[in-house]
């Protein structure tokens, strides 16, 4: 079977490196914010190019973090996409704000800004802007509408490490950046962790202090904070993937043109890449009028397809007519339909590329086989 994501063959690759990083914590004696997670976030700093890097327990709480040491909870707004993983939506209410669905770009999979002045109320007070599958969302327009409006932007960069905007990294360009690193993100730890990025060290600072119950000085909380701390594990072995992500990236980018290349346009709708944009292809997203069948199709061929997301937010049962959304998310629901998620990880060769691109165009000549 061809596995639509496997994390386990990035620990295979880089196998020695990991087990040796990991028995150098395990002989030591710190396994809590200790010296792997500073060197980890001065590291990743510096590969998003921002000055400062906070490491926490996931992303969900990355998020969560951002809003609150923006000061943003109970009663202010923040406009999201629904077509995006539970988990940012889950963020803002853990913050205690109020999440405002709009609705996504039928080309990008990302927030439509022309969505966005609708949205606008008194009450709002930020933008969390998804960078969907390794595609950088509008940041130029949407920063725009921010700007002029005095909102707040957090980059929610979960699927987009290493991708870049007009040239910068993604997570550098809004107030925030929240990065998950869940073990099949295109930077995974082999277990939970995550990491806020801002430029803004006052930011920075109101973040680390949240993540450890408010502390500035130790059993001190200056601030309601929690417990979001990042293990010493997790985050040694992150150093060792921060140094191949650039390449893997690279492999995860010649399989989407392989893909590209091979696959039929006349039986399912490819992604496109905005201008200005690097995508870095944490999934291979395309769109079928016949999904099920096209993935019952594949199955048989011993091929694993994924749906990134078959339910918008709005249409779950526990956020269904309780949020606000968009008059209009037909693409959101039309999109939700119809996306198929094809293998992709830097470890899949182009044997296996070929064999998805064969299966795929087998289903048009005989959708019933």
């Amino acid at each position: 079977m061809i596995s639509c994501a496997n994390p386990k063959s990035q620990f295979q690759s880089y196998q020695n490196e990991i087990e040796e990083a990991v028995l150098k914590v395990l002989r030591g004696n710190r396994y809590i914010l200790g010296d792997e997670v500073k060197l980890l976030e001065d590291e990743f700093a510096a590969f998003i190019g921002v000055n400062s890097a906070i490491g926490v327990a996931n992303g969900t709480d990355a998020l969560e973090l951002a809003l609150r040491a923006l000061g943003i909870g109970s009663g202010d707004e923040v406009i999201t996409v629904s077509h995006t993983a539970v988990a940012t939506v889950a963020a803002i209410e853990a913050a205690g704000a109020v999440p405002v669905l709009v609705d996504i770009n039928s080309d990008y999979f990302t927030l439509d800004p022309n969505q966005l002045q609708n949205a606008l109320t008194p009450k709002t007070k930020a933008v969390i802007a998804v960078h969907l599958y390794g595609q950088p969302a509008d940041l130029e327009a949407i920063d725009r509408f921010c700007s002029k409006n005095g909102l707040s932007l957090i980059e929610d960069c979960s699927q987009a490490h290493g991708a870049k905007w007009s040239g910068s990294r993604v997570g550098s360009i809004g107030h925030l950046g929240c990065f998950s690193c869940y073990p099949t993100k295109n930077l995974g730890a082999i277990g939970d962790a995550g990491l806020v990025v801002t430029n803004d060290e006052e930011i920075a600072k109101k973040v680390r202090m949240l993540r450890e119950y408010g502390w500035h000085r130790r059993f001190i909380s200056d601030v309601a904070g929690r417990n979001s701390r990042l293990d010493e594990l997790q985050a040694a072995i992150l150093r060792v993937k921060l140094r191949h992500l650039d390449a893997d990236n690279a492999k995860r980018g010649a399989i989407a043109v392989q893909y590209s290349q091979g696959l039929d346009r006349l039986s399912v709708r490819l992604p496109e890449i905005r201008e200005n944009a690097d995508a870095v292809f944490h999934l291979y997203v395309l769109r079928s009028q016949e999904r099920q069948n096209l993935i019952s199709h594949l199955n048989k061929h011993n091929i694993q397809a994924g749906i990134h997301y078959p339910v918008p937010i709005h249409l779950q049962p526990a956020y269904k007519n309780r949020i606000r959304t968009a008059r209009d998310m037909s693409v959101t629901e039309k999109i939700s339909e119809e996306v198929i998620s094809l293998p992709v990880y830097p470890e899949l060769t182009s044997s296996d590329v070929a064999q998805v691109i064969k299966a795929v165009n087998s289903y048009r000549s005989s959708p019933a086989s």
